[in-house]
Protein backbone atom coordinates (compact mmCIF):
# COMPACT_ATOMS: atom_id res chain seq x y z
CA UNK A 1 0.00 0.00 0.00
CA UNK A 2 2.82 2.37 0.91
CA UNK A 3 4.50 1.64 -2.43
CA UNK A 4 1.39 2.57 -4.37
CA UNK A 5 1.02 5.88 -2.53
CA UNK A 6 4.62 6.77 -3.31
CA UNK A 7 3.99 6.12 -7.02
CA UNK A 8 0.96 8.46 -7.02
CA UNK A 9 2.87 11.52 -5.86
CA UNK A 10 4.71 12.13 -9.14
CA UNK A 11 1.43 11.64 -11.01
CA UNK A 12 -0.33 14.22 -8.85
CA UNK A 13 2.55 16.64 -9.27
CA UNK A 14 2.48 16.13 -13.04
CA UNK A 15 -1.26 16.68 -13.24
CA UNK A 16 -1.01 19.82 -11.11
CA UNK A 17 1.82 21.10 -13.28
CA UNK A 18 -0.18 20.54 -16.44
CA UNK A 19 -3.20 22.29 -14.97
CA UNK A 20 -1.03 25.18 -13.83
CA UNK A 21 0.56 25.39 -17.25
CA UNK A 22 -2.84 25.40 -19.01
CA UNK A 23 -4.21 28.05 -16.67
CA UNK A 24 -1.11 30.15 -17.15
CA UNK A 25 -1.27 29.73 -20.94
CA UNK A 26 -4.93 30.73 -20.96
CA UNK A 27 -4.15 33.76 -18.83
CA UNK A 28 -1.23 34.81 -21.02
CA UNK A 29 -3.26 34.28 -24.21
CA UNK A 30 -6.17 36.23 -22.80
CA UNK A 31 -3.85 39.03 -21.71
CA UNK A 32 -2.20 39.20 -25.14
CA UNK A 33 -5.59 39.16 -26.88
CA UNK A 34 -6.82 41.92 -24.60
CA UNK A 35 -3.71 44.01 -25.28
CA UNK A 36 -4.11 43.44 -29.03
CA UNK A 37 -7.82 44.26 -28.88
CA UNK A 38 -7.06 47.55 -27.17
CA UNK A 39 -5.05 48.48 -30.23
CA UNK A 40 -8.02 47.94 -32.57
CA UNK A 41 -10.17 50.70 -34.02
CA UNK A 42 -13.24 48.98 -32.59
CA UNK A 43 -11.91 49.27 -29.04
CA UNK A 44 -10.85 52.87 -29.56
CA UNK A 45 -14.25 53.83 -30.99
CA UNK A 46 -16.04 52.10 -28.11
CA UNK A 47 -13.84 54.03 -25.69
CA UNK A 48 -15.16 57.35 -27.10
CA UNK A 49 -18.80 56.33 -26.94
CA UNK A 50 -19.69 54.09 -29.88
CA UNK A 51 -21.40 50.80 -29.14
CA UNK A 52 -20.17 47.49 -30.53
CA UNK A 53 -23.15 47.41 -32.91
CA UNK A 54 -22.34 50.92 -34.12
CA UNK A 55 -18.69 50.08 -34.74
CA UNK A 56 -19.79 47.01 -36.71
CA UNK A 57 -22.02 49.22 -38.85
CA UNK A 58 -19.16 51.66 -39.44
CA UNK A 59 -16.88 48.78 -40.46
CA UNK A 60 -19.49 47.44 -42.87
CA UNK A 61 -20.42 50.75 -44.52
CA UNK A 62 -17.11 52.67 -44.49
CA UNK A 63 -13.43 51.78 -44.29
CA UNK A 64 -10.62 51.74 -41.73
CA UNK A 65 -9.21 55.06 -42.89
CA UNK A 66 -12.52 56.83 -42.28
CA UNK A 67 -13.01 55.12 -38.92
CA UNK A 68 -9.60 56.39 -37.85
CA UNK A 69 -10.69 59.96 -38.61
CA UNK A 70 -13.56 59.54 -36.13
CA UNK A 71 -11.04 58.95 -33.33
CA UNK A 72 -10.13 62.63 -33.52
CA UNK A 73 -13.78 63.67 -33.14
CA UNK A 74 -16.30 63.44 -30.36
CA UNK A 75 -19.01 60.80 -30.58
CA UNK A 76 -21.74 62.06 -32.91
CA UNK A 77 -24.90 60.14 -33.78
CA UNK A 78 -25.18 62.08 -37.04
CA UNK A 79 -22.24 60.18 -38.53
CA UNK A 80 -24.23 56.99 -38.05
CA UNK A 81 -27.44 58.54 -39.36
CA UNK A 82 -25.61 59.53 -42.53
CA UNK A 83 -24.31 56.04 -43.28
CA UNK A 84 -27.75 54.57 -42.61
CA UNK A 85 -29.29 56.66 -45.41
CA UNK A 86 -30.66 54.61 -48.31
CA UNK A 87 -28.62 56.42 -50.95
CA UNK A 88 -25.37 56.57 -48.97
CA UNK A 89 -22.32 56.20 -51.22
CA UNK A 90 -19.20 54.88 -49.53
CA UNK A 91 -16.65 56.88 -51.51
CA UNK A 92 -18.44 60.14 -50.70
CA UNK A 93 -18.33 59.68 -46.92
CA UNK A 94 -15.68 62.36 -46.36
CA UNK A 95 -17.72 64.83 -48.42
CA UNK A 96 -20.79 64.04 -46.29
CA UNK A 97 -18.87 64.70 -43.07
CA UNK A 98 -17.37 67.94 -44.37
CA UNK A 99 -20.77 69.18 -45.49
CA UNK A 100 -22.27 68.29 -42.12
CA UNK A 101 -19.50 70.01 -40.17
CA UNK A 102 -19.96 73.12 -42.31
CA UNK A 103 -23.76 72.96 -41.95
CA UNK A 104 -24.43 71.59 -38.47
CA UNK A 105 -28.21 72.08 -38.65
CA UNK A 106 -28.53 69.82 -41.69
CA UNK A 107 -30.38 66.52 -41.54
CA UNK A 108 -28.82 63.25 -42.73
CA UNK A 109 -31.12 62.96 -45.74
CA UNK A 110 -30.31 66.51 -46.86
CA UNK A 111 -26.57 65.91 -46.49
CA UNK A 112 -26.56 62.72 -48.57
CA UNK A 113 -28.87 64.18 -51.19
CA UNK A 114 -26.89 67.38 -51.70
CA UNK A 115 -23.50 65.70 -51.82
CA UNK A 116 -24.69 62.98 -54.19
CA UNK A 117 -26.13 65.56 -56.57
CA UNK A 118 -23.03 67.74 -56.34
CA UNK A 119 -25.11 70.56 -54.87
CA UNK A 120 -22.58 71.00 -52.08
CA UNK A 121 -20.37 72.69 -54.69
CA UNK A 122 -20.84 75.92 -56.62
CA UNK A 123 -22.74 75.54 -59.86
CA UNK A 124 -20.63 75.19 -63.00
CA UNK A 125 -17.46 74.40 -61.02
CA UNK A 126 -15.55 71.14 -61.53
CA UNK A 127 -17.37 70.51 -64.81
CA UNK A 128 -16.98 67.08 -66.44
CA UNK A 129 -17.78 65.85 -69.93
CA UNK A 130 -21.14 64.14 -70.25
CA UNK A 131 -20.64 60.39 -70.62
CA UNK A 132 -22.30 59.71 -73.97
CA UNK A 133 -21.90 55.95 -73.49
CA UNK A 134 -24.75 56.07 -70.97
CA UNK A 135 -27.12 56.72 -73.90
CA UNK A 136 -30.60 57.59 -72.61
CA UNK A 137 -29.20 57.76 -69.08
CA UNK A 138 -26.55 60.36 -69.88
CA UNK A 139 -26.66 63.34 -67.57
CA UNK A 140 -26.32 66.95 -68.60
CA UNK A 141 -26.57 69.52 -65.84
CA UNK A 142 -24.50 72.27 -64.21
CA UNK A 143 -21.64 69.84 -63.62
CA UNK A 144 -21.77 67.87 -66.89
CA UNK A 145 -21.35 69.37 -70.33
CA UNK A 146 -21.93 68.20 -73.91
CA UNK A 147 -19.51 69.09 -76.73
CA UNK A 148 -20.51 72.08 -78.85
CA UNK A 149 -20.77 69.82 -81.92
CA UNK A 150 -22.86 67.10 -80.26
CA UNK A 151 -26.04 66.20 -82.08
CA UNK A 152 -27.80 62.83 -81.60
CA UNK A 153 -27.65 60.62 -84.68
CA UNK A 154 -31.18 59.29 -84.31
CA UNK A 155 -33.14 62.55 -84.23
CA UNK A 156 -36.55 62.35 -85.91
CA UNK A 157 -39.10 65.01 -86.77
CA UNK A 158 -42.09 65.32 -84.45
CA UNK A 159 -45.34 65.41 -86.41
CA UNK A 160 -47.50 68.50 -86.06
CA UNK A 161 -50.19 66.33 -84.47
CA UNK A 162 -48.01 66.19 -81.34
CA UNK A 163 -46.45 69.66 -81.38
CA UNK A 164 -46.94 73.40 -81.74
CA UNK A 165 -45.02 75.69 -84.07
CA UNK A 166 -41.90 74.72 -85.99
CA UNK A 167 -41.30 71.01 -86.38
CA UNK A 168 -39.29 69.94 -83.31
CA UNK A 169 -36.96 66.95 -83.22
CA UNK A 170 -36.51 64.16 -80.67
CA UNK A 171 -34.41 61.04 -80.40
CA UNK A 172 -36.32 58.10 -81.81
CA UNK A 173 -36.69 56.22 -78.49
CA UNK A 174 -38.02 59.29 -76.72
CA UNK A 175 -40.38 60.13 -79.59
CA UNK A 176 -41.89 56.64 -79.74
CA UNK A 177 -42.44 56.68 -75.98
CA UNK A 178 -43.97 60.14 -76.14
CA UNK A 179 -46.44 58.95 -78.77
CA UNK A 180 -47.48 56.07 -76.49
CA UNK A 181 -47.90 58.50 -73.61
CA UNK A 182 -49.81 60.98 -75.78
CA UNK A 183 -52.23 58.27 -76.91
CA UNK A 184 -52.80 57.00 -73.36
CA UNK A 185 -53.58 60.51 -72.14
CA UNK A 186 -55.85 61.13 -75.12
CA UNK A 187 -57.99 58.17 -74.09
CA UNK A 188 -58.73 60.11 -70.91
CA UNK A 189 -59.52 63.30 -72.86
CA UNK A 190 -56.17 64.87 -71.97
CA UNK A 191 -53.94 66.41 -74.61
CA UNK A 192 -50.22 66.79 -74.07
CA UNK A 193 -48.45 68.89 -76.68
CA UNK A 194 -44.74 69.43 -77.27
CA UNK A 195 -43.65 73.06 -77.16
CA UNK A 196 -39.94 72.48 -77.49
CA UNK A 197 -37.62 69.48 -77.85
CA UNK A 198 -34.10 69.14 -79.27
CA UNK A 199 -32.07 72.32 -79.16
CA UNK A 200 -28.57 72.63 -80.61
CA UNK A 201 -25.59 74.09 -78.74
CA UNK A 202 -25.72 77.16 -80.95
CA UNK A 203 -29.47 77.66 -80.36
CA UNK A 204 -28.98 77.30 -76.60
CA UNK A 205 -26.15 79.82 -76.73
CA UNK A 206 -28.44 82.33 -78.46
CA UNK A 207 -31.21 81.71 -75.95
CA UNK A 208 -28.88 82.00 -72.96
CA UNK A 209 -27.37 85.26 -74.22
CA UNK A 210 -30.83 86.66 -74.87
CA UNK A 211 -31.87 85.91 -71.28
CA UNK A 212 -28.58 87.30 -70.04
CA UNK A 213 -29.09 90.65 -71.74
CA UNK A 214 -32.69 90.90 -70.55
CA UNK A 215 -32.59 89.55 -67.00
CA UNK A 216 -29.00 89.38 -65.79
CA UNK A 217 -26.79 86.45 -64.79
CA UNK A 218 -28.47 85.31 -61.54
CA UNK A 219 -31.96 85.05 -63.05
CA UNK A 220 -30.66 83.51 -66.27
CA UNK A 221 -28.69 80.75 -64.51
CA UNK A 222 -31.79 79.86 -62.47
CA UNK A 223 -33.98 79.39 -65.54
CA UNK A 224 -31.74 78.75 -68.55
CA UNK A 225 -28.84 76.38 -69.00
CA UNK A 226 -25.52 77.62 -70.26
CA UNK A 227 -24.56 76.33 -73.72
CA UNK A 228 -23.52 72.68 -73.54
CA UNK A 229 -25.33 72.19 -70.26
CA UNK A 230 -28.89 72.09 -71.62
CA UNK A 231 -30.81 68.82 -71.48
CA UNK A 232 -32.51 69.82 -74.70
CA UNK A 233 -29.25 69.17 -76.54
CA UNK A 234 -29.52 65.48 -75.61
CA UNK A 235 -32.65 65.14 -77.76
CA UNK A 236 -34.32 63.35 -74.83
CA UNK A 237 -36.20 66.32 -73.36
CA UNK A 238 -39.53 67.95 -74.08
CA UNK A 239 -41.24 71.06 -72.82
CA UNK A 240 -44.96 70.36 -72.91
CA UNK A 241 -48.22 72.23 -72.66
CA UNK A 242 -51.92 71.61 -73.14
CA UNK A 243 -54.88 73.53 -74.47
CA UNK A 244 -55.62 76.71 -72.51
CA UNK A 245 -52.32 76.68 -70.66
CA UNK A 246 -49.20 78.75 -70.61
CA UNK A 247 -45.95 77.77 -68.92
CA UNK A 248 -46.81 79.52 -65.67
CA UNK A 249 -50.02 77.64 -64.98
CA UNK A 250 -49.33 74.22 -66.50
CA UNK A 251 -49.19 72.63 -63.05
CA UNK A 252 -52.81 73.68 -62.50
CA UNK A 253 -54.02 71.62 -65.44
CA UNK A 254 -55.43 68.10 -65.67
CA UNK A 255 -52.60 67.29 -68.07
CA UNK A 256 -49.99 68.00 -65.38
CA UNK A 257 -51.87 65.90 -62.82
CA UNK A 258 -52.05 63.04 -65.31
CA UNK A 259 -48.32 63.27 -66.00
CA UNK A 260 -47.54 63.21 -62.28
CA UNK A 261 -49.27 59.84 -62.02
CA UNK A 262 -48.36 58.32 -65.37
CA UNK A 263 -45.29 59.84 -67.03
CA UNK A 264 -42.92 57.31 -65.46
CA UNK A 265 -44.90 54.46 -67.02
CA UNK A 266 -43.65 55.73 -70.38
CA UNK A 267 -40.12 56.52 -69.28
CA UNK A 268 -40.49 60.26 -68.60
CA UNK A 269 -39.73 62.21 -65.43
CA UNK A 270 -40.42 65.74 -64.26
CA UNK A 271 -36.83 66.92 -64.46
CA UNK A 272 -36.98 70.02 -62.24
CA UNK A 273 -39.54 69.34 -59.48
CA UNK A 274 -40.87 71.82 -56.96
CA UNK A 275 -38.93 71.85 -53.72
CA UNK A 276 -35.83 70.36 -55.35
CA UNK A 277 -34.35 73.60 -56.68
CA UNK A 278 -31.28 73.36 -54.46
CA UNK A 279 -30.61 69.89 -55.86
CA UNK A 280 -31.19 70.47 -59.59
CA UNK A 281 -29.86 74.03 -59.69
CA UNK A 282 -32.94 75.23 -61.58
CA UNK A 283 -36.21 76.79 -60.56
CA UNK A 284 -39.30 74.59 -60.69
CA UNK A 285 -40.45 73.81 -64.25
CA UNK A 286 -43.72 71.90 -64.35
CA UNK A 287 -43.51 71.57 -68.14
CA UNK A 288 -40.01 70.12 -68.50
CA UNK A 289 -39.90 66.31 -68.95
CA UNK A 290 -36.90 64.09 -69.60
CA UNK A 291 -36.91 60.62 -71.11
CA UNK A 292 -34.80 58.11 -69.11
CA UNK A 293 -36.59 54.83 -69.83
CA UNK A 294 -39.26 53.06 -67.81
CA UNK A 295 -37.00 51.39 -65.24
CA UNK A 296 -35.12 54.54 -64.25
CA UNK A 297 -38.26 56.70 -64.39
CA UNK A 298 -40.11 54.29 -62.10
CA UNK A 299 -37.27 54.25 -59.57
CA UNK A 300 -37.10 58.05 -59.61
CA UNK A 301 -40.88 58.37 -59.24
CA UNK A 302 -41.22 55.77 -56.48
CA UNK A 303 -38.35 57.21 -54.41
CA UNK A 304 -39.23 60.86 -55.02
CA UNK A 305 -35.70 61.71 -56.12
CA UNK A 306 -34.25 63.77 -58.95
CA UNK A 307 -32.34 62.43 -61.92
CA UNK A 308 -29.20 64.02 -60.43
CA UNK A 309 -29.57 61.79 -57.35
CA UNK A 310 -30.44 58.74 -59.43
CA UNK A 311 -27.39 59.21 -61.65
CA UNK A 312 -25.01 59.54 -58.69
CA UNK A 313 -26.28 56.40 -56.93
CA UNK A 314 -27.36 54.05 -59.69
CA UNK A 315 -25.01 55.02 -62.52
CA UNK A 316 -21.78 56.54 -61.15
CA UNK A 317 -21.75 54.52 -57.95
CA UNK A 318 -22.39 51.30 -59.87
CA UNK A 319 -19.57 51.92 -62.37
Amino acid sequence: MKGRKIKKKPTIILVCSVILFVVLAIFITKTINELNYRKTIEYKLISIGYSKEETSLLAKKTDEKFMETLLDKEYDKMYLNIIKEKFFIKNKVNEYIKYYEDNLNSQANEIVTKVNAGANKKWYEQVKDTDLSKDILMINNKFYKLPSDYEPEDLVDVKNWYAYGDTPKLRKKAYESFISMFNAAKKENITIIINSAYRSYKKQEELYNQYLSQYGKEYTDAYAARPGHSEHQTGLTVDVTTYGSNGDNFDKTEAFKWLQDNAHLYGFILRYPKGKEDITGYDYESWHYRYVGVDAATTIHDNDITFDEYYAYYIENAS
